[in-house]
């Protein structure tokens, strides 16, 4: 029985520390706490309801993602009254980019939260953007649309929103180069294949042909960071042609 009293103590504890924490990023009191422990519980955990649903926060990010394009649209309508459709998506686009994402997770140390089997130092870059995500997502189910709208302003609009800013911002220099090679008429390939080379992760390098010469080269984890990043380079290296004063 002191054995079991001992872990329930534990327990309750630990809890109580997780809450308080929560309360301190949230900017308020939660009330369905549940939300926000599955908000924070990986999949490695293999976690199951009654009726045999799997519990982490994946499904909580599909809704979170849902509510921060809402909230999001609904200010840039206000704020930017000129902008037609495809100017308000870019700039949706730029603001929930998942850079940016990423970046919101990061500053609020969202990973320490979170429940796993996999040693966290093992995560991608984009487990703080999906735990933004499912945060809101847990504040929506939690409290409503207007305690998730407030902590959208007050967590994302308000610090990091600034409209002559993000209308400079690229977002995919990929997209921004094929656009100018297809304006220009010009051809364009990426060459992608695998290299290992010596790095455990398995590594992609990438050649970038326009008009069938190499302009630029990369390597990532991934095709479309080795993509990219080649375009980046790409397009510093062609800056003057492609930005035209």
């Amino acid at each position: 029985m002191n054995i079991i009293r001992k872990i329930l103590t534990s327990r309750s504890a630990s809890d109580g520390n997780f809450f308080l924490a929560i309360e301190e990023v949230l900017g308020f009191k939660p009330k369905k706490k549940k939300y926000y422990k599955k908000a924070f519980t990986h999949r490695s955990m293999n976690k199951r309801d009654s009726q045999g649903n799997a519990i982490n926060f994946e499904r909580l990010e599909f809704v979170g993602d849902a509510m921060l394009g809402a909230v999001i649209s609904v200010h840039l309508f206000r704020e930017v009254p000129s902008g037609d459709e495809g100017y308000l998506t870019k700039m949706r686009s730029k603001i929930v980019s998942r850079e940016h994402l990423n970046e919101l997770g990061r500053d609020l140390r969202l990973i320490r939260f979170v429940r796993t089997k996999i040693p966290k130092e093992n995560f991608g870059e984009n487990i703080h953007g999906n735990l933004f995500e499912a945060l809101i997502g847990a504040i929506y189910l939690d409290r409503g649309y207007d305690y998730c709208e407030r902590f959208i302003y007050d967590r994302v609009i308000d610090p990091y929103v600034d409209i002559e800013r993000l209308e400079g911002k690229v977002i995919s220099y990929k997209s921004l180069l094929i656009e100018w090679c297809q304006k220009e008429k010009k051809s364009f390939n990426y060459l992608v294949y695998e290299d290992t080379g010596n790095d455990e992760l398995k590594h992609f390098a990438v050649k970038l042909f326009i008009n069938e010469k190499v302009v630029a080269k990369a390597r990532a984890t991934s095709k479309k960071k080795a993509e990219e990043k080649a375009s980046k380079r790409a397009f510093f290296a062609l800056q003057r042609k492609i930005v035209k004063k």
